[in-house]
């Protein structure tokens, strides 16, 4: 059974370099490597609606906090068979997002810490309900705020593709998911966390090759 790593961060903080570079390092030593990026745009009819209502659309639905969390957590449900087939047949499996970005983007939507009801119910809803496999390790790609609103912006101003999304744009609620982030990082929430502050790749590249 192979290892499940879960990598978080917020929008611009290098998530996708980090696990590029993980990749890389350790397919060069051997291992057997799959990936996946949550969420699966495209590839899930859930995760798609979830976007159009970030970007506008179906009315009120993201409104409501739940029901934003309730979409991208079936687009994880329905990937819960993959994952484990991939853990059977891979050394490693690296989640470009998970549960945990769940937990914490709601969470400080409703003004919450780490240690709240969202957090608890997202945990119930996507591990107990859902069956979705538990992480061996969390990694947080931690940069401050400001410099992950400012890369995020820039991607959008230079990708078409790319548009800013209603959580990207609130600079406040990125503020508050850093720091939802980082408690559970200090909590241990769910498995052992390995977490830098200041976004330095090449340093959590190291501490996880060498363990």
């Amino acid at each position: 059974m192979g290892q499940l790593i879960a990598v978080e961060g917020l929008d611009g903080a290098g998530k996708n370099t980090l696990v590029t570079a993980l990749v890389d390092r350790w397919r060069d030593n051997g291992l057997r490597v799959w990936t996946l990026t949550f969420p699966r745009y495209g590839a899930s009819v859930t995760a798609d609606l979830a976007a159009e209502a970030l970007h506008g659309r179906h009315g009120d639905l993201r409104d409501s906090v739940y029901a934003m969390a309730l979409m991208f957590a079936l687009d994880r449900a329905g990937a819960a068979d993959e994952i484990r087939k991939a853990l059977g047949e891979h050394d490693i499996v690296v989640l470009d997002r998970y549960v945990a970005s769940n937990a914490a983007y709601n969470a400080a939507r409703l003004d919450q810490d780490a240690d709240g009801e969202m957090v608890s119910w997202v945990t119930d809803l996507e591990f107990d309900r859902f069956g979705l496999p538990v992480p061996d390790r969390h990694v947080l790609l931690g940069v401050p705020p400001e410099v992950a609103m400012d890369r995020a912006a820039h991607r959008a101003a230079t990708d078409s593709t790319r548009p800013q999304d209603l959580y990207e744009r609130d600079r406040d609620l990125q503020v508050r998911v850093d720091s939802v982030y980082r408690q559970l990082a200090h909590a241990q929430w769910m498995s052992p966390w390995v977490a830098t502050t200041d976004g330095d790749v090449e340093e959590l590249v190291r501490r996880l090759s060498a363990e």
